[in-house]
Formats: C-alpha cells, structure tokens, sequence
C-alpha cells in the first residue's frame, strides 16, 4: 500500500515538509526498541514465569478484573509493544504513510498529543466495552487505535488524495479508511487476536479531536455553517431545476492547501540576512499553530534559513 505523493515533500528541513518528522521518527525507534526488549524476554525466565508474560502483566493493557494487572500507566505503555514482526511493521509503516503529513500541518507537539490521546481513547473502548460484548478477554497491544486515529486525521484533510492498494490500485483515501473502519464495526464481537474495539476508539477519538480543534481547519460551528449555506443554495438551485450546487460543502474556515513552491530569488538577500529571534519566533510559530499558518515570507525565510544549515 502507498500513497500519491506531492512535490512539496521534496522539501526539508526549516522550510519544507519533511518525509520522517521528528515525533514520527521518534515513535517509530521507541517502538523497535521495546519489541527488541520483548523478543529479548521471550528467551528469559524469572523464577517460574516467562520474561513476555512479566511484560504483558505490567506493561501492556490489562482488563479489569481479579484474573489481570491493569495499572493506569498501560493506557500509554501498550501502544509501544507489539505481537510479532509483521504488526509492528504495518503499524510503523501506517503511521509513516498518513503521519507525517498530519505532523507537519499540526506541529510537532499537538502531532504527539493528538498520538498519544487517540491511544488513550482506544484503550478506553477496549477496557469499557470489551466485557459487555464479549467473554473472552485478554492483554491488549500494539499502536493501531493510535495509528487509526492519524488515519482519520488524513482522511478528513486530503479525503481526495490517491491511496495505492498494493501499490497497483488507487482509491481514494476516504474510502478506504472508511472501508477499514466499516470492518471493525462488523468484527466487533468476534473472538479474534485483533482488538476492533480499540481501533474503533482510536478512529472516533480521532474525529472527535480533529472536529473539535478550533485552530484545525475542521471544527463542528463552521461545518454546520457550510452545510446550512450548501443546503440553502441547492434549495434556490431546486426552484430553477436541479443543478449542481455551486459552492459545495466543505469543512472549516478555508481549504487545506497544498505547499507551493515560491520564486526564492526575490527578496532573497533580505531573507538570508533574518536573525536568529526572527527564526525562533517562527519556529515557535509552527510548534503552536502549524507550518500551514506561516505567511508566505516565512516559509522563504525557513526556507532559506534551512540552506545556511
């Protein structure tokens, strides 16, 4: 699986948007480590008990009840540990393909945040619902309710952007993260090894965030609004026969926007001479609202900044 890539990825460091951004990288090495420790204790007894069942007891989340361990902290600890090879794989691979475009837009601290809760809210439906709807409980791990929480994030700011199944066959990305999202609603309830209820919590806890995220491009006042003018405008267009709305619905205050590229010979020996105040403001800029709400002039400075470095 990939995914239709933009120009605009070709460009990193300050000024661009990178291909591995900082979390994104770093989530994915604390990830191969913790499964290198996990393959480590699989070999290691303590006393009468396996090293992968100390770590599953402590480390990876627990339901509720006299028969398991749940603590608090595995909420956070079991998005870090992973069944086998071929999970941690799709899991790293995923986060990769959707995340760092997410990370770029929101900024590298929100980016986390927003990781760490969709986990947090997968965890939670696993724990809440798991004993309602089934008999059968057991550890929970890996970073999928996360990873599906990301995906939502994608789905809903490129919905249009080409997603290659196998590489070969391309649909859109609202579709097929609908798709994967639509077959965990129905294998809810089956005994399996994969945890839909906690890529279902990842999935609405993602939405809900994104949704509710004022300084987003998404949030529920201006939907309403956008669906209230659209319906307005095809009721007129009703009464002169059906056509087409001419605005359409969309989500937010405006349209999510490629990166463009800018002529950086003009103005260029002003922007090559900007102080560092002026790069740590910007920089402090992109942490709190994002590289999309830098002005033009402040992507060419990074721009040109990110050449000296």
């Amino acid at each position: 699986m990939g995914y239709e890539s933009r120009d605009y990825n070709r460009q990193a460091g300050f000024g661009g948007f990178n291909l591995l951004p900082p979390i994104i990288k770093q989530i994915i090495i604390i990830n191969i480590v913790v499964f290198l420790i996990q393959s480590l204790f699989e070999n290691i007894m303590f006393g009468d008990y396996p090293g992968g069942y100390i770590l599953s007891r402590y480390f990876a989340l627990n339901p509720f009840g006299q028969d398991f361990n749940f603590q608090i902290w595995q909420i956070f600890s079991y998005q870090f540990m992973h069944g086998g090879f071929m999970h941690i794989f799709w899991n790293m691979f995923m986060l990769w393909m959707f995340g760092n475009e997410i990370e770029n837009i929101m900024g590298s601290k929100k980016f986390l945040f927003f990781y760490l809760l969709s986990g947090v809210g997968a965890a939670a439906f696993q724990l809440l619902l798991a004993p309602l709807l089934s008999s059968h409980l057991a550890y929970t791990i890996g970073a999928s309710g996360a990873v599906y929480g990301i995906m939502i994030a994608f789905a809903l700011f490129f919905p249009d952007r080409k997603i290659y199944v196998y590489f070969l066959f391309p649909v859109k990305a609202k579709y097929i993260i609908a798709f994967f999202v639509l077959m965990d609603f129905m294998a809810v309830g089956n005994t399996s090894v994969v945890a839909h209820l906690a890529h279902i919590g990842g999935a609405i806890t993602g939405l809900i965030f994104i949704m509710l995220d004022k300084k987003n491009n998404y949030n529920i006042d201006s939907l309403f609004n956008k669906v209230k003018k659209s319906a307005s405008n095809f009721t007129a267009n009703s009464s002169k026969g059906f056509r087409k709305p001419s605005g359409g619905i969309h989500f937010g205050k405006k349209n999510i926007q490629d990166a463009e590229f800018y002529d950086i010979n003009s103005d260029k020996k002003k922007r090559q001479n900007a102080t560092p105040s002026e790069i740590d403001r910007i920089l402090d800029k992109i942490s709190e609202s994002g590289y999309q709400n830098l002005t033009v002039e402040e992507k060419k400075i990074l721009f040109e900044a990110s050449k000296k470095k």
